[in-house]
């Protein structure tokens, strides 16, 4: 794909996310709808949290393919440099678990995740919009371009921060409201919340090193950090 076709790809992805967000915020205004952001509002599910991260990550692509074209490439290192630490550590492993996740327990039992009752609400369309289209997205983004992935050691740490301060701002939501943000949490003891935090994470680093392994199989080591990883 050239420059142009990437540059408008990121456009048009852009474009999608901020219509997402926008939609959502609106959808906020309704009655019966603010119910279900009750307790933290919105930013207390992941899926609207990535929805804003990948918005931000397509907006730094596009703004480097601007700047690339008018001020060439050793002028924009520290954007390119942003733009791959963005993806590689958050944008992609956070979409590819939200998608899996999601699915997985809607598939097993979708009360865990999402009820029923909210097809009367959220249309049909928002939900793929949300928890299905995320994942094409990404990995086209590996086939479209390289990126160059941190140390590893760099890379699991900066993951390992997202998904504790996630984690930290559940655990608060319950304890200042007792209530829970996903439904699943409420059927599993303190015990079982450990192991399902505990395994989730194991889980995104399993989908932080397949991207990575994407990476070098589509781009082979051009991309690596000249470093020894860790």
């Amino acid at each position: 794909m050239t420059r142009t076709s990437t540059c408008i790809y990121h456009l048009f992805v852009l474009s999608w996310y901020i219509f997402l967000n926008f939609y959502i915020s609106r959808e906020g205004e309704d009655p019966r709808k603010s119910q279900i952001f009750l307790n933290g509002g919105q930013w207390k599910y992941l899926t609207f949290l990535n929805l804003v991260l990948q918005a931000i990550f397509f907006g730094v692509a596009c703004l480097e393919d601007v700047l690339k074209r008018t001020k060439g490439k050793k002028d924009i290192k520290f954007v390119t440099a942003f733009r791959d630490l963005l993806f590689t550590t958050l944008a992609f492993p956070i979409s590819t678990f939200v998608f899996l996740s999601f699915w997985i327990l809607f598939l097993y039992d979708r009360e865990l995740v999402y009820p029923k009752a909210l097809d009367n609400i959220f249309p049909v369309w928002l939900n793929h919009g949300m928890h299905t289209f995320i994942l094409p997205f990404s990995l086209a983004e590996v086939i479209l371009r390289p990126h160059c992935y941190p140390l590893r050691k760099k890379g699991l740490t900066l993951l390992a921060a997202a998904c504790l301060a996630y984690v930290s701002r559940v655990l608060w939501i319950y304890s200042e409201t007792g209530t829970w943000v996903y439904p699943v949490f409420a059927k599993l003891s303190p015990g079982g919340l450990a192991a399902f935090f505990s395994l989730s994470y194991i889980f995104t680093i399993g989908i932080y090193l397949f991207g990575e392994k994407l990476n070098h199989w589509k781009w082979g080591d051009t991309m690596q950090p000249r470093k020894k990883r860790k």
